[in-house]
C-alpha cells in the first residue's frame, strides 16, 4: 500500500520535532537539575507544544482551520522558540567550549566543580529561555500589526499620463494556519483606506487548500481600483491544492491572475504593460516564461512586471522590464534569519536597482510558519511612481 505524501511529511515532522524535543528535556531539564514536579511539568509542556506544531503545520490542507488554528497558533510560535532557544544553545556551547580552550592553554584541564557548572548552566538557561520568550512575544505583537508603508519610485520611461500612480503591493498575506479570515479584513482595510489606483497581488496569499482556506480570502473581493486588482502566484500555492485551482478562486473575488501574460493599462491617454509570471520554482507546466508574457509587445513602451521572487530579476533586465514588484523574502521574518534569505535572494526587501531595471520587494503582510516578525515588521506597501527627471 502507498503512503500518500502528506503523511510522509507528517511523519518526517513528527520525528524531527520529537528529537528536538528530547533535545530539549535534557538541556533544558534535566542539565540545569529541574526538581521532580517542576522537571515533569517542563517536559509535558515540551511534548504538548511539539504535537502542536504537528497540528499548526498540517492545517489548512490535512486539518480544517475552524478547529486546528488556536493549536496551530501556538504550535506555529513554538517553532519561533525553537529557533531562538537553538540558537541559544549553541551560543552556550561555543562559551564553554571557549572556556575550555582557554583552562587548556592556561595548563588548567581539570574541569571547574560540578556545583559551578551547574550553577552556570542554569543561569545561562535561565537567560536564554526568558530571553526567547521576551522576543517571540515582541515578535506575535509586531506580526499582528501589519502598517503601510509609502515608497516613491523614480522611473525614466514611464509615461506622463501615469506620473503620480499609486500602486498597493499586497503579498505574502499566508492565510491559513495561523491566521483567518479576521487578518485578511484587516489588510483590505488598509488598502482601501489608501484609494489605490493599482492593486497587484505577489503570492503567497494561503497555506491550505480552496476548501479550507478559501473562505477566509473573501473580504478580498471589496478591494478594487481603476486600473484593476492582479495577482501571480507564489510558491506556496503550489503546496496544497494547486496553484490553478487557487487562481481560479482568485477571479471570484475579483482578481485577475496573470499567467505568464501581460495587460495593457491605459490612463490619461497613455499606455503601460503589465506582466506578470508564475513563481521561479512553479512546476510543470506552470514554468515562468517572460519570453512568452512579453511577446510581440512595443518595446519603447514601459513594462511593469509583477514576479514573486525578487531572483526572477535575472530574466526581468533581459527583457526590459522597468520595474519588478515582489515579495517572498518576509525581510527574513525573524532576525537573524534575513542573513540566510540573502544566500538565496539578491535582495531582502524595499527597492534596488539592477542595470536599468528596478525591484521592489515587500516584506508582506502576513507570516509564514510562526505568526511572528522579529526585525522585518509586516507591511502592506503602497507604492507612488513618478517620473524621473
Amino acid at each position: 500500500m502507498q503512503v500518500p505524501p502528506d503523511m510522509i511529511r507528517l511523519l518526517v515532522l513528527a520525528i524531527v520535532l520529537g528529537l528536538l524535543t528530547w533535545l530539549f528535556q535534557r538541556r533544558l531539564v534535566r542539565a540545569v537539575g529541574l526538581p521532580g514536579l517542576w522537571a515533569k511539568t517542563a517536559t509535558a509542556i515540551l511534548i504538548l507544544l511539539a504535537a502542536m506544531a504537528v497540528v499548526g503545520m498540517s492545517s489548512g490542507d490535512l486539518f480544517d482551520p475552524t478547529w486546528a488554528r488556536p493549536m496551530g497558533f501556538m504550535g506555529l510560535t513554538w517553532f519561533a522558540m525553537i529557533f531562538y532557544l537553538l540558537l541559544g544553545l549553541g551560543l552556550i556551547g561555543l562559551v564553554c567550549l571557549g572556556a575550555r580552550v582557554v583552562r587548556r592553554v592556561q595548563g588548567r584541564p581539570t574541569p571547574p566543580p560540578e556545583p559551578s557548572r551547574r550553577h552556570f548552566l542554569r543561569g545561562a538557561t535561565a537567560g536564554l529561555v526568558l530571553g526567547s520568550t521576551a522576543t517571540v512575544g515582541y515578535g506575535l505583537v509586531a506580526a499582528a500589526r501589519p502598517r503601510v508603508s509609502h515608497t516613491t519610485i523614480r522611473l525614466a520611461r514611464l509615461p506622463a499620463g501615469f506620473n503620480g500612480i499609486r500602486v498597493a503591493l499586497i503579498t505574502d498575506l499566508h492565510i491559513g494556519p495561523a491566521r483567518g479570515r479576521d487578518f485578511t479584513q484587516k489588510v483590505v482595510d488598509l488598502v482601501l483606506e489608501q484609494k489605490p489606483d493599482l492593486v497587484v497581488y505577489g503570492g503567497d496569499l494561503t497555506d491550505g487548500t480552496v476548501d479550507y482556506v478559501g473562505p477566509d480570502l473573501r473580504p478580498l473581493a471589496h478591494v478594487k481600483a481603476p486600473l484593476g486588482t492582479f495577482g501571480v502566484s507564489g510558491n506556496h500555492e503550489y503546496y496544497a491544492d494547486g496553484a490553478e485551482a487557487w487562481m481560479t478562486y482568485w477571479e471570484t473575488l475579483g482578481i485577475r491572475p496573470l499567467r505568464n501574460e501581460r495587460v495593457a493599462l491605459r490612463r490619461d491617454g497613455d499606455e503601460i504593460d503589465l506582466a506578470g509570471i508564475f513563481d521561479a520554482t512553479a512546476p510543470a507546466p506552470h514554468e515562468p516564461d517572460l519570453a512568452r508574457a512579453v511577446a510581440g509587445r512595443d518595446s519603447n513602451r514601459f513594462l511593469l512586471l509583477a514576479a514573486h521572487q525578487p531572483s526572477q530579476v535575472e530574466d526581468a533586465r533581459t527583457h526590459g522590464v522597468d520595474l519588478q514588484l515582489s515579495g517572498h523574502t518576509h525581510g527574513g521574518q525573524v532576525w537573524p534569519f534575513d542573513y540566510a534569505v540573502r544566500l538565496d535572494q539578491p535582495m531582502v526587501d524595499g527597492l534596488a536597482e539592477f542595470g536599468s531595471t528596478q525591484v521592489f520587494a515587500s516584506r508582506g503582510a502576513g507570516a509564514w510558519g510562526p505568526p511572528v516578525r522579529v526585525g522585518a515588521p509586516p507591511e502592506v506597501a503602497i507604492l507612488e511612481l513618478v517620473q524621473k527627471r
